[in-house]
């Protein structure tokens, strides 16, 4: 069927703001551009989107509309280029320093890594670089504002009926459910988490555990050698696969507890979406996961070690067998996404960067 949307394409002299994707598979940061955009215009930054992979409805600009960035747009003396990837920083520096044109650029790394030389030089390059972490502050050597990414606060939302909403998904709302969220996959700890549940469930028949997300074909025996061993656990009733999801929010809403098992993430979203649906986190010190939660005494969840399977067993076991604490963490869990974690708070943030350049 043809796809019948119409394509929002924006005039380029009504937009301040550029935001290039140049490239076609889906990714962390085409995603961002994808959530970003309708917020930042909502909240009055003329911004658009440039580049193929983005949905045809989403404001954007065509190719042939940069021929005219010579000419600032309307009331302001530069566009600003935010470009997410080395491949939009380097166009970005030939149209401004060698044609001339009347732009400035703004570039955000997730890295945490050093850099190759190359990018370092990219980087230095750049009017104004952004970090999405402190983590990732720390490998930058140029100036940097940090600015985390926030997420839908209204989309992911706890339920007005938690028992209502996993019968909605197929699940016994007479159990409490623990997940995993994301691709099956040894990087995302899949293994991890169906292991500790492995260890923790026998012992807890009030708990269930969902794994929600796709395995690609290069991980389907990873995902395979993981169903095996729960059934040879006797726990395939008990540890469902339920596979990739449209509708994620509503498999938020069935949980009572959240894991993000990662043994290496760049920044990682999954634990802010689970807090902002009201549900406490375990959470390894990979990403930016350690700058997302509260631990200690006002506590949404708890940070483990890495691929530390010992750790995630006794962090699950703990927040199971104390409701009082989940119940606790879950509230905080939700007042903490949303004072600082909306998808509007850092669109804010950003144009506060945008208009320091």
């Amino acid at each position: 069927m043809a796809d019948r949307r119409q394509a929002a394409v924006v005039d380029i002299a009504d937009v301040e703001i550029i935001a290039p994707n140049f490239k076609k598979r889906l990714s962390g940061v085409t995603s961002t551009i994808i959530q970003l955009i309708p917020v930042q215009r909502a909240l009055g930054q003329k911004v658009a989107a440039l580049g193929p992979g983005l949905p045809i409805d989403l404001p954007h600009i065509r190719f042939r509309d940069l021929l005219q960035l010579w000419t600032a747009p309307r009331g302001r003396r530069f566009r600003i280029w935010h470009a997410r990837r080395n491949i939009e920083m380097l166009p970005a520096i030939f149209m401004r320093d060698i044609l001339r044109m009347k732009l400035k650029i703004v570039f955000t790394s997730a890295s945490q890594r050093r850099h190759s030389g190359w990018t370092k030089w990219l980087v230095s390059r750049m009017d104004a670089v952004i970090a999405t972490s402190g983590r990732t502050a720390d490998y930058l050597e140029v100036p940097n504002s940090v600015v985390m990414h926030g997420i839908d606060t209204a989309r992911f939302s706890p339920p007005a009926d938690k028992a209502a909403a996993k019968r909605a998904c197929g699940l016994d709302a007479g159990k409490n459910v623990v997940g995993c969220f994301g691709r099956v996959r040894h990087q995302k700890g899949t293994d991890l988490f169906v292991d500790s549940m492995i260890r923790v469930l026998p012992s807890r028949p009030d708990w269930i555990a969902i794994v929600a997300g796709r395995a690609t074909p290069q991980h389907i025996s990873f995902e395979n050698d993981l169903k095996d061993r729960v059934a040879a656990a006797g726990l395939a009733a008990r540890i469902l696969f339920v596979g990739e999801h449209t509708n994620i929010n509503d498999w938020y809403r069935t949980l009572d507890l959240f894991i993000a098992p990662q043994r290496w993430e760049g920044f990682g979203l999954t634990p802010l979406e689970a807090m902002a649906t009201a549900v406490p986190v375990i959470a390894t010190d990979v990403g930016a996961f350690p700058e997302l939660l509260v631990t200690g005494e006002n506590e949404t969840g708890v940070i483990i070690p890495r691929d530390n399977l010992q750790a995630m067993a006794d962090a699950a076991a703990g927040f199971m067998d104390e409701a009082d604490r989940r119940h606790a963490a879950s509230a905080r869990a939700r007042a903490h996404a949303m004072e600082k974690f909306s998808i509007e708070g850092e669109a804010q943030r950003l144009n506060a960067v945008y208009m320091s350049v």
